[in-house]
């Protein structure tokens, strides 16, 4: 068994934290200071994220935001598109499953990431 006190994890501020990494999931920590954000960015996998403590404001592209602080959790589709702003020093733990998800490069064989490479050198 493996457990973690979410308030006490160490991590530096705007560095992610990674708890854990397996093949079903992986879990991160991440202080976000107050005023800071995580600008538009989407993931592979299908991702939760749980406020620990502080303030956040969570937008999506279509407008919809949603105010949330300690105990609210957040569920989003792979590809599905957000911006996290930290109204106060906030704590998040993101879990990511599956660990990785279709897409990530971390799931591609040398041969695809081979030709990943490629296609984005001729749109370059």
């Amino acid at each position: 068994m493996q457990s973690w006190d979410l308030n006490n994890v160490r991590a530096e501020p705007s560095q992610p934290q990674i708890l854990a990494s397996a093949n079903d999931a992986r879990m991160i920590v991440l202080d976000l200071p107050a005023g800071e954000e995580l600008q538009e960015h989407e993931v592979h996998e299908r991702a939760r994220l749980l406020v620990v403590h502080g303030d956040v404001d969570v937008a999506i592209p279509s407008g919809e935001s949603t105010s949330a602080s300690s105990g609210h959790l957040f569920e989003f589709d792979p590809g599905e598109r957000r911006t996290v702003t930290a109204r106060s020093d906030a704590r998040l733990l993101l879990i990511l499953s599956p660990w990785p998800g279709d897409g990530h490069p971390g799931a591609m064989t040398l041969e695809q990431k081979g030709e990943a490479r490629e296609r984005a050198a001729r749109h370059t």
